[in-house]
């Protein structure tokens, strides 16, 4: 994978980059939505592209393998072209969402066993499976299967979880090699660090991936309950073992204020639900703080959204508005407030691209996170 670093903070860990793939370069930090199921929910891939001004997005491989299926897929030829999006796709392997059926899996050493959850019927995952259904979908940048651990977790199970997911890299990276794309684009395998919340595991993980050569390394298993602090310290400690010339990958991360601080220790890669979700529940992200619009205190405030904010729901609609649609229970609420959100969390990652370069990022830092952790609804 072509990536290179443009330029490092001379105050952090913090650093700006660029990769390139057979649909476009991304320039780094980025922030891909998430589309599981091969859509971004409540957003046309019209207003992704031209207002959120997305760069690649994310969707994932046990969804789209039960539905719609590989050989739908395959007859589309591929994710980009089933879904109309021209810039580049990261899928996940599905690995998080089997580890969430919980009991209605089985591991075992050479994969997963389990039930889907749409009609209960039986499945198997394996390092080559999944390797073959990523080429299926077409997506550029492909992860492995591993396991992902719940937490608390003992150290001897997470001893287990992290030796697993270690033998299944080698297998993926097997699988990698021995098959090809499908349509006529590159793809990309990245490696995902385990070793849940133990320093002695990260470590292992980490230069068990590395030794692979993988094209870039997730750090997976984070954000998963342990407190705030120590995800910080385990994603400082984590990135000293990833080469500089390869991309780091933060999974399912998150809050603003945690896409700041994992910038700030190294980390060029995020997804996280929160946006969408929290849109379609009438919470949006402003330079102010989180602010909810079923709060009876927007019903007459004819202020913008956020005022700081360029997007088109911003520009064009005021919070009374956006609040009469969230009570009138308009379709339009979902459109207008995930727009707004992921043109949040896009701008705080460009505004978060262009401190690095300025030399300003760590000061902008502190002090946009001082601001948004003021609760606006309290006023």
């Amino acid at each position: 994978m072509k990536f290179s670093v443009k330029h490092r903070d001379s105050n952090s860990k913090a650093r700006v980059g660029e990769f390139e793939t057979g649909h476009g370069k991304v320039q780094t930090p980025i922030f891909m939505p998430v589309g599981t199921q091969g859509t971004v929910k409540a957003i046309t891939q019209k207003a992704l592209d031209e207002d959120v001004k997305a760069q690649i997005v994310l969707s994932n491989t046990y969804h789209l393998y039960l539905r719609p299926g590989t050989n739908i897929l395959e007859k589309a030829g591929g994710l980009h072209r089933f879904m109309n999006w021209s810039k580049p796709i990261l899928t996940d392997s599905g690995g998080f969402q089997v580890y969430s059926l919980s009991e209605l899996r089985k591991m075992k050493k050479d994969g997963v066993e389990f039930k889907s959850h749409l009609d209960g019927s039986m499945h198997f995952f394996s390092p080559r499976k999944v390797i073959e259904i990523e080429r299926s979908i077409g997506s550029d940048i492909i992860m492995p299967l591993d396991e992902c651990t719940p937490y608390p977790c003992e150290f001897e199970y997470a001893k287990k979880s992290k030796e697993l997911t270690s033998r299944w890299a080698i297998l993926n990276k097997e699988a990698f090699i021995d098959t090809k794309p499908l349509y006529g684009h590159d793809q990309y395998l990245f490696g995902i660090i385990q070793g849940s919340v133990y320093k002695e595991l990260r470590e292992s993980s980490a230069k068990d991936l590395v030794k692979l050569d993988f094209d870039g390394y997730s750090i997976g298993g984070l954000a998963v309950g342990e407190p705030t602090d120590q995800m910080y310290d385990l994603v400082d400690f984590t990135t000293d073992f990833i080469p500089e010339e390869k991309p780091r990958y933060l999974m399912g991360v998150g809050r603003p204020e945690n896409i700041l601080e994992a910038i700030a220790r190294g980390v060029d890669m995020f997804d996280c639900v929160m946006p969408t979700r929290n849109a379609r529940n009438a919470y949006l992200f402003t330079s102010q703080g989180i602010i909810s619009m079923r709060n009876a205190a927007y019903k007459d405030d004819m202020n913008p959204l956020d005022p700081e904010c360029d997007c088109y729901a911003c520009r064009n609609f005021s919070r009374p508005y956006l609040r009469h649609l969230f009570n009138a229970k308009e379709i339009l609420a979902l459109e207008l407030a995930t727009t707004h959100n992921l043109t949040f969390y896009l701008n705080l990652v460009r505004q978060a691209r262009e401190r690095i370069l300025d030399g300003s990022f760590v000061e902008w830092k502190n002090n946009f996170i001082k601001v948004i952790s003021v609760n606006v609804q309290s006023k």
